[in-house]
């Protein structure tokens, strides 16, 4: 949008912790209160995300007179009518006129620090041959488990990768268990590729940006979404678990090309780089203008 915002949190207190998001605020935080995270003056557009939010949202509209355009990130759980703007994932069931729905997350992955990862690589990265693999572990979560089985199994996909001909770089997250950590790095080193210690800044934008192909684990949509904006192939291997939503994420994915199930081989083409964050920063301009003319203030 071009604009700095100013970030403020909430932090309700039991029990209006326990109502959000259709209870009422916390009256500490009224906007009458000095201290308060919506106090005025009332910002020209808000964005909240997250099931706390939704009230404070409805809080301030009312507050400022119906002047603030809301914007609320996520499925409010209240409705379309929670927020003069809302974003969902396809995954979601919302749907409205004031609506917008994308495949992947916004994130901050912008094509102009792609490029300038490209242009200026790490050295350890511009030392490896091409083609690459810019491997993204993740780990134990919510919905998938990586059983004694499963680590057996990427490793061994890795490895065959690997002796395909493809140059091995990757990092771990804060969720990888030590023995997937352990396996992984011991195909890096047998096979010459540059796994990251875990010392120094990560180097997830740089692993991304000079990719011939990602592989990455499907604990996590984030990490999914944001290698999407790439417009390399993406190889996912799938562990124990899984979730309905990440099934049609997935899916979506796969249909348009864009992601393959891991198998130890490089497969799929390039595709156009996808940039919700941009759509979505685009639609919340567009919809924000139609509120200031509608208010007469355009």
């Amino acid at each position: 949008l071009g604009v700095v915002p100013e970030i403020r949190r909430v932090a309700p207190r039991k029990p209006f912790a326990w109502l959000m998001p259709r209870g009422p605020i916390d009256p500490r935080e009224g906007p009458d209160r000095p201290d308060s995270p919506i106090r005025p003056p009332f910002p020209d557009i808000l964005i909240a995300s997250g099931r706390r939010a939704v009230a404070y949202v409805r809080a301030v509209k009312k507050a400022s007179n119906g002047a603030t355009f809301t914007v609320i990130l996520k499925d409010p759980r209240t409705g379309p009518a929670a927020a003069d703007f809302i974003w969902v994932a396809e995954h979601d069931r919302l749907r409205g006129p004031n609506v917008l729905v994308t495949t992947t997350s916004p994130h901050r992955l912008a094509p102009q620090r792609l490029e300038q990862a490209r242009a200026v690589p790490l050295p350890a990265i511009a030392a490896l041959p091409t083609p690459r693999a810019a491997v993204l572990v993740g780990g134990d979560s919510r919905h998938h488990r990586f059983r004694p089985e499963d680590v057996v199994r990427f490793a061994g996909e890795l490895d065959a990768l690997a002796r395909s001909g493809v140059a091995l770089m990757g990092s771990r997250s804060r969720r990888t268990p030590p023995e997937l950590d352990k396996a992984v790095a011991a195909v890096f080193a047998r096979h010459g590729g540059w796994w990251w210690d875990g010392t120094g800044e990560n180097p997830y934008v740089g692993l991304l940006a000079n990719a011939d192909v990602i592989v990455t684990t499907a604990d996590s949509t984030n990490m999914i979404g944001e290698a999407t904006a790439t417009g390399v192939p993406i190889l996912v291997f799938e562990p124990h678990g899984g979730h309905g939503k990440l099934a049609k994420f997935l899916e979506a994915l796969k249909r348009e090309g864009m992601v393959h199930h891991f198998e130890g081989r490089m497969e799929g083409e390039r595709y156009q780089p996808v940039d919700s964050t941009q759509a979505i920063a685009d639609a919340v301009r567009r919809h924000w203008l139609m509120h200031r003319r509608q208010l007469g203030l355009a």
